[in-house]
C-alpha cells in the first residue's frame, strides 16, 4: 500500500492534559470512524497495516498513542486502564466524534480492556473490538501484585546498545513484516550515547500493570451495551486462557468471537487485512455501512 495514506497530527486534551499523538487517514463525514488503540508499552505504529486497510476501503481512522506512549506526551499521573478510557472520551470530544459520528473502537491486548472501559463508563462509542485483550485480570493469575510485577515487568536495557537490541528484535521476529518490526522498534527509544530505554517509563508502567491486577473486566462487562466483536489469538479448543474469552463472551449483552487460530499476540500486524475485515463488519452490524 502507499506510505502516504496516514499522517501524523497531535491533539491536546482539554484542560491542559498531554497531547495525544495520532496516525490519521481517510475522510468520510457520512460515516463512523475507527479509532485504534494500542496495548501496554505498544504504540499506533503497529496498527498501520489495518489502518491503511480501511483507507483503502473509504474510511476515516486514527490510531493513537496514549499518554506516556509512542510520540505522545507523558503526564505525572493518568496511567491506568480507568486513565486511558478517560482520555479516549475527552479525544472522541476533541475530534467532534459525537453523535451519527461515534467511532467503531478497537483496542489490542491492555487496549481491548480500556475500549471496553471507554464503552461501559463513558458510552459514545458504536461498537467495540478487543484484539486478543479486553478480557485480562492478572488478579486472576498472581496471588499479590508484587508476584505480578516481578513476573511480567518490562526489561532493563541497562548497558544494552540500540544496535544489539535492534538485532535481537529483528532476529526475534523475522517472520514479521518489515513495517511490523520497525513498528515495534517504535516502542524503545535511542539515546543520544547511542544506548536505548522502554519509551513508557517504568513507574508508569508499574501503575498500567497494577491497574490490570486490580480492576476486573467481568464487573463492567453488563454495562457494554453496543456491540463487541472478541478476536482472540488462540485457538478454539478449550484452556484456561480460551477459557476467560469464553466468560466474556456470556457475559457481554450483545458478543460474538472471531477466533485467530495460530496467531501472535500482535494479530494486528500480522494479519491486517483480516483485522480490517471483521473491523467493517462489525461496523456494518452496529448499524453502519460495511461499502
Amino acid at each position: 500500500m502507499p506510505d502516504n495514506l496516514l499522517t501524523e497530527q497531535h491533539v491536546p486534551l482539554p484542560g491542559g492534559g498531554p497531547r495525544l499523538a495520532l496516525r490519521r487517514g481517510g475522510a468520510d463525514p457520512g460515516r463512523r470512524p475507527f479509532l485504534l488503540v494500542h496495548g501496554l508499552a505498544s504504540n499506533a505504529r503497529l496498527w498501520d497495516g489495518v489502518a491503511k486497510a480501511l483507507v483503502v476501503a473509504g474510511r476515516e481512522v486514527a490510531a493513537v498513542d496514549l499518554r506516556g506512549h509512542g510520540r505522545s506526551d507523558d503526564a505525572p499521573e493518568g496511567h491506568s486502564t480507568a486513565g486511558a478510557a478517560a482520555d479516549l472520551a475527552e479525544l472522541c470530544g476533541v475530534l467532534d466524534w459525537t453523535g451519527d459520528r461515534e467511532p467503531i473502537v478497537a483496542g489490542q491486548s491492555w487496549g481491548g480492556n480500556v475500549v471496553l472501559t471507554l464503552a461501559a463508563r463513558h458510552g459514545g462509542v458504536a461498537a467495540v473490538a478487543c484484539i486478543d485483550g479486553g478480557w485480562i485480570h492478572f488478579g486472576n493469575r498472581f496471588p499479590d501484585f508484587e508476584s505480578c510485577w516481578r513476573q511480567l515487568a518490562p526489561p532493563s536495557f541497562d548497558g544494552a546498545r540500540w544496535s544489539q537490541v535492534r538485532g535481537w528484535i529483528t532476529r526475534a521476529h523475522a517472520d514479521w513484516p518489515t513495517d511490523v518490526v520497525e513498528a515495534t522498534l517504535g516502542n524503545l527509544l535511542e539515546l543520544p550515547d547511542g544506548g536505548v530505554r522502554n519509551r513508557l517509563a517504568r513507574e508508569h508502567h508499574r501503575e498500567i500493570l497494577r491497574s490490570l491486577w486490580d480492576d476486573d473486566p467481568r464487573a463492567i462487562y453488563p454495562l457494554v451495551d453496543v456491540p463487541v466483536l472478541l478476536m482472540p489469538a488462540a485457538a478454539e479448543a478449550e484452556t484456561e486462557r480460551t477459557a476467560a474469552v469464553r466468560e466474556a463472551l456470556t457475559l457481554l449483552p450483545d458478543a460474538q468471537i472471531s477466533w485467530y487460530d495460530g496467531a501472535h499476540h500482535d494479530l494486528h500486524g500480522q494479519h491486517p487485512q483480516r483485522v480490517a475485515d471483521d473491523l467493517l463488519a462489525l461496523d456494518a452490524r452496529a448499524g453502519g455501512d460495511s461499502t
